[in-house]
């Protein structure tokens, strides 16, 4: 086989999706199985040497056109080194996760935050594809990020920039503390679990709306009842999407991107969110930092970590 292939792995708390890249970009398949974290980082390396090999069996001619399998994991890494401090969800604790899964496969391997993973996947094979210059905000549980410039992703010195979710960006008087323990992260308001904050607090105070009816409430539940009209609702969603687009301003200044590209699960809000984002981003952003600058929603989904990870050999 001529073609150059390459594995992306998604390292997740509970599920491990390994997919199978072209040169180009393309994801042919993908694989998804069971973390398995409670049996220790042990039991998860090997999970994920299994992975790969159901993918892509060895001894065919496709897994010899493998060259390289790269990883996103999430947690605090030594990018340079290839080891995985810690991880919030996983029992990992200074694991050489390079060199061991080196030996398993016996193929180059390289691993990177989950976050910067997603963002090339999308600069690669989505929303990014043919801008040398752009931002990715994940939007979930957390708010991920991941910086682009001239098709390099941008990892910093300790491998920590694009750390987009714990800028400061919240005034004191408003902040809460994140769970980084600083204070004012964009993290706190425009997150998943900022959003579901916000209206638990709104329904605390007593606050009219009908999410008081609601045994959990679900950030999808807020963006729902904001487009339903729901004052409250309206008014969490608009402070998540005023600090977004903040944070958007800030970014724009520092690194000019051509394009922001917002993913995740608050995302899926539509234009609703996204025109809010806009109009505080042109109103807080000078002229030539904005001139031309798009703000689009991610293409990939849940896709986007395996082929960011598969891109790691050529775009990292």
């Amino acid at each position: 086989m001529s073609e150059t292939l390459y594995v992306g792995v998604d390292l997740g708390g509970t599920t491990i999706k390994v997919g199978l890249c072209t040169a180009a970009g393309d994801l042919l398949r993908t694989y998804e199985g069971a973390t398995e974290a409670a049996g220790g980082s042990d039991a998860i390396l090997s999970n994920i040497e299994a992975y790969v090999k159901l993918l892509v069996p060895p001894g065919t001619p496709e897994w010899d056109a493998v060259a390289g399998v790269g990883i996103g994991v999430p947690g605090f890494l030594d990018i340079p080194a290839g080891i995985v401090n810690s991880s919030p969800n996983l029992p990992f604790k200074d694991v050489p996760l390079t060199q061991i899964m080196q030996e398993k496969l016996g193929k180059p391997v390289k691993m990177n935050n989950d976050a910067n993973v997603a963002a090339l996947g999308e600069s690669w094979g989505g929303a990014g594809r043919g801008v040398a210059n752009c931002v990715c905000y994940t939007l979930g549980t957390g708010v991920g990020g991941g910086i682009i410039l001239n098709n390099r992703l941008i990892e910093g010195f300790k491998g920590m920039a694009g750390e987009l979710g714990h800028l400061s960006i919240v005034p004191d008087l408003e902040a809460i503390q994140c769970g980084c323990g600083m204070m004012g992260c964009l993290e706190t308001v425009s997150s998943a679990t900022g959003i579901i904050r916000m209206a638990r607090d709104a329904v605390e105070r007593g606050d009219k709306t009908p999410l008081a009816l609601l045994e959990e409430i679900t950030a999808k539940d807020v963006l729902d009842a904001a487009k339903e009209g729901d004052e409250v609702a309206q008014r969490i969603v608009s402070r998540a999407a005023y600090y977004l687009g903040k944070s958007l301003a800030a970014v724009a200044i520092v690194l000019n991107p051509q394009r922001f590209i917002i993913g995740g699960g608050v995302s899926k809000a539509g234009e609703f969110f996204f025109a809010q984002i806009r109009e505080v981003f042109n109103k807080l952003t000078p002229g030539n930092a904005k001139d031309g600058v798009e703000i689009v929603a991610a293409e990939l989904g849940n896709n986007a970590g395996v082929v960011g990870a598969a891109g790691l050999f050529l775009r990292a």
